[in-house]
This record gives C-alpha cells, structure tokens and sequence, in this order.
C-alpha cells in the first residue's frame, strides 16, 4: 500500500522539498503551514506518518504533537532548527517518534522515515493478535484467511485489505477518499466508485443480509465503518 505522510512547516522551500523527495518514493503527501491546519488535517485524514516543525504560525509543533498523541498513535518526526537539548527532549517527551535539527540532509529524513515506520511496523505485529473473532467472523491476519462460522470464505487481495483495515480499527469511519489512497494508494487512475464496488461484494460474501450489514456500516455522507 502507498504511504501517506503529512509534512508540517512554514517555510515553504522546505515544504516543497521535502514533498518533492517523498513523492519519488511514491508516497502521498499533504502539506500544512501552521498548527491548527495541521491538527485539524490529522484528524480528518489516516496518515502513516508526520513530520513536524517545533516553530509554527497559530499553534506549536509541540502542542500539536501532544494533542495529535489524544486521538492517534501516527508516527511523528519532530524538525527543529534551534538544535537545544530541551526541544529535542521535549519532543519525545510530547509523543514524538524521532527528531531532526535543521538543516538536515534529505536522504537522511527519509532514511529516519523508513526505521520509524519500520518500528512501527514491527510493534503493530507484535502487539496484534494472529486472529480475531467478531461473533460469527474470524479473520486470520498471518494466513490472510477468512472464516464465516468456521467455513473460510475466499477473498480478493483487496477485499481482505479492507476488512483487515476495518476490523483493526472498530468504530473509526473512513472516507471513500482514505480507502481509495490506504488500499489502492493514491496515484491509482481508478475512481471512489472503486470503493464502493469493493465493499459492496464484501458485504455480499460476509454478511448474512448485505442490505441490512452487521459487520461493514454506512456512515452516510461520509463512509464507511466496522461495527464496534
């Protein structure tokens, strides 16, 4: 799946930079220039990862990390261009994954993104279970298997992707957009209409009634959500 990374500064060559080298390695970027754009981009939007300026316009990249670490575990890169101990420490200390004192080498951030995303990577395996039962619905992460009352059910590579997705994280809702860029990235020439077409046969294979589901829900006018 693509990577999908928010970038947070005021200076805007830095911005572009950045977005620029992130995009070679064909990940989706967003950008922000002040906190409370970014906040409000981090809550709207499932990033696998943000890299963020100490020093901003509106809110601090402090205070934004810490309010971010309220709602989401999103692996955060701190940039700060004063080099002080106490902003570094301060940094980790709000609930950021990494830090990096401007001027910093490009090859290096993206070499500090790839190990935190990485660890991260490593810890969600670990602390995932191989299996998870939801009533009559048992999904089997390691085997990518999927079971309706003991009797495996075959998915599409895509099709497992999202209910994976879904399961992983109940109750949250995701948007036709967020789907289409988290299981299909975001440079894919297909349409929302994609999303709709996929839920809809995995509804079809998974649900009892998939006009009434129990599982995958419609959140209207927004998207879609797995029952919590």
């Amino acid at each position: 799946m693509a990577k999908y990374a928010l970038v947070v500064d005021d200076e805007k060559l830095i911005v572009k930079g950045i977005r620029f080298s992130l995009e070679q390695d064909n990940m989706k970027v967003d950008v922000a220039y002040d906190g409370e754009e970014a906040l409000q981009l981090a809550k709207t939007n499932s990033y696998d990862i943000i890299i963020l300026d100490v020093m901003l316009p509106k809110m601090d990249g402090l205070s934004v990390c810490q309010q971010v670490r309220g709602f989401s575990n999103v692996p955060i890169i701190m940039l700060t261009a004063k080099g002080e101990d106490m902003d570094k420490i301060m940094g980790l200390e709000y609930g950021a994954d990494d830090y990096m004192t401007k001027p910093f080498n490009i090859l290096e951030l993206k070499a500090r993104i790839k190990a935190v995303l990485r660890r991260t990577r490593l810890k969600d395996q670990n602390q995932r279970p191989e299996t998870i039962v939801v009533d009559d619905l048992k999904l089997d992460f390691s085997g990518r298997r999927v079971y309706i009352q003991e009797k495996e059910v075959n998915l599409t590579a895509k099709e497992f992707d999202l209910l994976e997705l879904f399961i992983s994280n109940p109750g949250k809702v995701y948007s036709r957009e967020m789907l289409l860029n988290t299981i299909w990235g975001y440079d894919y020439p297909g349409d929302v209409r994609t999303v709709d077409v996929h839920v809809r046969r995995l509804r079809e294979k998974i649900e009892k009634n998939p006009s009434e589901p129990v599982y995958i829900h419609t959140k209207w006018g927004v998207g879609y959500y797995f029952n919590d």
